[in-house]
């Protein structure tokens, strides 16, 4: 039984280099882990403060980016509203100039009508007296056949001339 129970002097050494070896990393191991802990812990911190300061400045950039999808929304918009105004004033403008052109070639037509209507009536009343005059001749060459006639048609006609 004397391997399974240890003996005192084992237990005093053991206790002893325990204890040397405690004093030994405190004094070299102890502050090189530590520093490498509070390095470790302040890198952390630091990366926090980065992390918050992108995530601020990706909100930021995210209003930034929502204020000028604004801006070009409320541009376009306005130019989409330009845009509809110059059309309807150009469409405007054209049936006016529309308007205008079919009024002149109403005008055009209505005198050109009118001038032909006065030219047939003018050609008719021309066409008219010739053939009334024809008309006469015939009518007298008929009637005035004889030397009798013609002397009473000259003796009225001077009549009629005496009494105007």
């Amino acid at each position: 039984m004397d391997l399974v129970t240890p003996g005192i002097g084992m237990i005093f050494w053991t206790t002893l280099f325990f204890l040397v070896l405690l004093l030994l990393l405190r004094k070299f191991a102890w502050p090189a882990i530590l520093s490498a802990v509070h390095a470790r812990n302040e890198s952390i911190r630091k990366a926090l403060k980065s992390a918050e300061k992108a995530r601020e400045e990706m909100t930021k950039l995210q209003a930034d980016n929502e204020k000028i999808l604004a801006e070009a929304k409320a541009e376009r918009d306005a130019m989409m509203k330009d845009a509809r105004d110059v059309k309807d004033k150009i469409i405007a403008e054209a049936k006016d100039k529309a308007s205008e052109e079919a009024e002149k070639l109403l005008k055009n037509a209505r005198s050109a009508i009118r001038n032909e209507k006065d030219a047939a009536i003018a050609e008719l009343k021309q066409q008219m007296a010739v053939l009334s005059v024809e008309i006469a001749e015939k009518i007298l060459k008929h009637k005035l056949s004889g030397d009798k006639e013609q002397e009473a048609l000259v003796g009225k006609l001077i009549d009629d001339i005496d009494l105007n």
